[in-house]
C-alpha cells in the first residue's frame, strides 16, 4: 500500500525535529503517536531560555525560562496549519491570555510547505521578542509595555535556536580559518586540520609526514 502524503510529512518531520534537537541546547519535544500508526501526530514542545512574563495582578514583568507549546498535527496537515496551545506563562503581544498563537500573514495564508522545524524556529522568535508585532496584538497590554519598556534589551535572548552550530561556526572562525578537508598528500608537517567531533572542534597536527594517509592526534 501506498503511503499518503500526510504520513511522509509527519516522518519527515519528526527527523527533523530530532536534527533540530541535536543542534541546539534550548529545544526538546515529546511526541504523541497516533493509536493505529507510528508517526507522531502531536507533540510538546520545550524552550529553555529567556522570555517574559507578567504575574496576576502585578505590574512587574519578569523573566520566564521554561516554556512550552502543544503542537496538534490535524487530519488536514499539512494542508492546513497546525493547532498551537502556548501551556506556559507567557507575556507577547502575540499570544492570547488563553495561549491562542498569532503566526501572523501565517495564519490566514498557511504555507504547506513550512516545516516543523521552521516553525519551531518561529515560535522561539516569539518567545525570545526577536519577533513581535504591536499593531495587529492578541494581548494589548503586553503590546502598550513593548511599545514603551525601556526594561528590557530586546531580544532578552540572543540565541538563535540551532546555537550549537551558530557556536561551533563562531569558533572555528574566531580560532581558525574556515573548515576545509585536508589534501590527498601533506606535504607540511605543521599543517593544521580541523575535526568535527559532535560540538568540538580538535586541533590537530601531522608530525609524522612520511604516510599522507596517517595522522597522529596530539
Amino acid at each position: 500500500m501506498r503511503e499518503s502524503p500526510r504520513i511522509r510529512r509527519l516522518r519527515t518531520d519528526f527527523k527533523a525535529l530530532e536534527k533540530l534537537r541535536d543542534e541546539s541546547s534550548i529545544i526538546d519535544f515529546e511526541p504523541t503517536r497516533a493509536p493505529y500508526g507510528n508517526e507522531a501526530e502531536a507533540y510538546v514542545v520545550k524552550f529553555r531560555g529567556r522570555g517574559l512574563w507578567r504575574p496576576d495582578r502585578t505590574a512587574d514583568v519578569l523573566l520566564f525560562e521554561q516554556h512550552e507549546v502543544a503542537i496538534t498535527l490535524g487530519a488536514s496537515y499539512p494542508r492546513m496549519m497546525p493547532d498551537l496551545a502556548w501551556k506556559s506563562p507567557i507575556f507577547h503581544p502575540n499570544i492570547s491570555a488563553s495561549g491562542v498563537v498569532c503566526l501572523g500573514g501565517y495564519g490566514t495564508h498557511w504555507v504547506p510547505s513550512l516545516n516543523l522545524d521552521e516553525l519551531c524556529c518561529m515560535l522561539w522568535d516569539i518567545i525570545r521578542y526577536q519577533n513581535f508585532d504591536v499593531e495587529s496584538p492578541y494581548n494589548r497590554e503586553a503590546a502598550l509595555w513593548a511599545k514603551t519598556q525601556r526594561t528590557y534589551r530586546l531580544p532578552v535572548d540572543e540565541r538563535p535556536l540551532r546555537d550549537r552550530i551558530a557556536g561551533l561556526a563562531r569558533e572555528v572562525n574566531g580560532h581558525k580559518p574556515p573548515i576545509t578537508k585536508a589534501p590527498a598528500t601533506v606535504k607540511d608537517p605543521t599543517l593544521d586540520v580541523f575535526f568535527i567531533d559532535g560540538e568540538e572542534v580538535v586541533e590537530a597536527e601531522v608530525i609524522e609526514p612520511g604516510d599522507p594517509d596517517i595522522l597522529f592526534i596530539e
